[in-house]
């Protein structure tokens, strides 16, 4: 098993009381990881979608880890979950981001709201890792504000149909089903479950032109008068904001977690580096201002670590009462501070890396080029720094000091 994630395990384990199975679960991650860690580098160099995710996902559980047993999952603790997404994290945020909206947003939107239909006939597939899901909130014009979504839906006699587009939308070419939200004339929004298939659902753009995450499908998507059925409602008609909101929260945390795995990453990368790379007649390693690079990744995934790791164990107590207000509150703020916390130490990790290995480092050929490219995108997507920022301050200040919602 990778040294720092055995680290973490046992680290936790002297607080938190891992099941057999719990263990087992994570050997499969950790092995599910190292087969992923080639299909990936060589996808990343040619800038192409990974299709082995999917592939090695299911052949190893990963998409059951937080899905309840009774929808084919393993129904493991939100703090299994994060250990695992911490090991996927390792391998950059393009196989993560793959991985995050799969189980972290949509699995566990469904599983919280969808129908017993929807569940059967989506989660248990998605579980299972026999279709792909993806996430609809984005717009060109609408990012950290949601409610000024574009998308519209009028009600029809056999259902609805949607206008619109999507943007920005992880797996968005490659899903066999979408959570999409819309909102109509009076300016109530809904969301949805689609099927990537129906008529009226295009592929407007494949989103190449990133800066990062090769290897995770990103698209731009088009409705044209699309049809959805009465049944494929998520939630109640006008309350989609809830659901995305709830839906952000598992979000954030799935995020925090891969970017404690792209520390790791650095940290193991300039490990290596430092102690095999000469100049000036001695390893690098011995020269003290690498060494001070060096001590700040190490300090930084010790203070990454623990808000996520808190966020999940408190997650564990929201999942059994999931109407508690106070824990709702809690829950928003702790995924808002692990998220903000674990996304800003991953970016200045990957950029104390690509320092340590100099020119060698600004190359997608290293080891910690692609950290760096990918862990930008951490900062923004759940949500900006800036609005977690607010978030944060308004927990500390109170209610009458949001700054937004």
């Amino acid at each position: 098993m990778e040294k720092l994630f055995q680290q973490s395990i046992k680290d936790l384990g002297s607080f938190y009381k891992f099941s057999e199975e719990d263990l087992n679960i994570l050997e499969d991650v950790d092995k599910a990881a190292e087969e992923l860690a080639v299909p990936e580098f060589e996808h990343y160099i040619k800038r192409e979608v990974n299709p082995e995710i999917q592939k090695i996902g299911k052949k190893y559980g990963i998409f059951k880890i937080p899905v309840s047993k009774e929808y084919g999952g393993y129904g493991a603790a939100p703090i299994v979950a994060v250990l695992a997404k911490e090991r996927m994290g390792q391998l950059g945020m393009g196989i993560s981001s793959m991985y995050n909206v799969q189980t972290f947003i949509c699995s566990l939107t469904l599983q919280h709201w969808g129908t017993e239909q929807q569940k059967e006939k989506y989660l248990k597939k998605a579980a299972n890792g026999e279709i792909v899901l993806a996430f609809g909130l984005t717009e060109p014009e609408a990012g950290s504000d949601p409610e000024s979504m574009k998308t519209t839906y009028e009600e029809t006699k056999d259902g609805f149909t949607i206008n619109g587009t999507k943007y920005l939308i992880t797996n968005g070419s490659i899903a066999d089903a979408m959570i999409i939200f819309a909102k109509s004339k009076e300016g109530k929004v809904t969301s949805f479950i689609i099927d990537t298939k129906s008529e009226g659902f295009s592929v407007a753009m494949h989103m190449s032109e990133k800066i990062g995450l090769f290897t995770s499908d990103t698209a731009m998507l088009q409705f044209d008068n699309l049809k959805v059925p009465k049944e494929n409602i998520i939630g109640e008609i006008g309350k989609g904001m809830h659901v995305a909101y709830s839906s952000l929260v598992n979000g954030r945390m799935g995020v925090a977690s891969a970017c404690i795995g792209v520390i790791e990453s650095s940290l193991n990368a300039v490990e290596e580096r430092a102690r095999e790379r000469v100049q000036h007649g001695k390893p690098i390693g011995k020269h003290q201002l690498i060494q001070k690079h060096i001590a700040e990744i190490r300090q930084n995934l010790e203070m990454a670590r623990w808000p996520v790791y808190f966020a999940a164990l408190r997650k564990e107590d929201f999942d059994k009462d999931r109407e508690n207000k106070a824990l709702i509150k809690e829950m928003d703020f702790r995924s808002s501070l692990a998220k903000k916390i674990a996304s800003r130490l991953a970016f200045e990790s990957a950029d104390h890396a690509v320092q340590v290995f100099g020119g060698f480092g600004y190359s997608l050929l290293s080891p910690v080029g692609k950290l760096f490219l990918d862990s930008r995108v951490a900062r923004i997507y759940e949500g900006t720094d800036e609005i977690h920022e607010l978030k944060i301050a308004a927990n500390v200040l109170g209610d009458d000091f949001k700054a937004f919602g």
